[in-house]
């Protein structure tokens, strides 16, 4: 496997490392959105969230939680933003939380791409339901 992600955790690969244990590795993206955006990272090599253990969510978590809350005060931002991909639009093939220290008009305007809404009550209910049944049928 050659993952840059998991080069860093293993320390194959630099990283501004901001906090490194058992379970995670955080450092500064190499291109930020601003000064501060970091990226957690499992250090167990995971694809996407659906792929990490259930056991290490938590953990993991509990880290981000961690993270955006050093990220806020260290960087003085009003708050953050926290956001993953999964497969789509994910740069590495490895599952990461982006932490991005954010600021009133500080230029980045919601989401990164355009929002709509659902046409009607009705198809936001089919849609909802068609979430509820995947969530049963594990």
């Amino acid at each position: 496997m050659n993952c840059i992600f998991c080069a860093i955790a293993t320390g194959g690969a630099a990283g501004h490392r901001v906090l490194d244990d058992e379970t995670v590795v955080a450092f500064l993206d190499a291109r930020p959105l601003f000064p501060g955006h970091v990226l957690v990272v499992p250090k167990r090599h995971a694809e996407t969230l659906t792929d990490l253990p259930a056991e290490e969510v938590g953990p993991f978590f509990t880290r981000v939680q961690r993270v955006a809350g050093a990220v806020e005060r260290a960087m003085g931002a009003a708050g953050s933003f926290v956001a993953a991909n999964n497969r789509v639009s994910q740069s590495v093939p490895h599952f990461h939380v982006h932490v991005v220290p954010r600021n009133r008009k500080d230029g980045l305007r919601g989401f990164f791409w355009p929002r709509t809404r659902y046409a009607s009550e009705e198809e936001a209910a089919e849609v909802a339901a068609r979430v509820r049944r995947a969530l049963t049928e594990g």
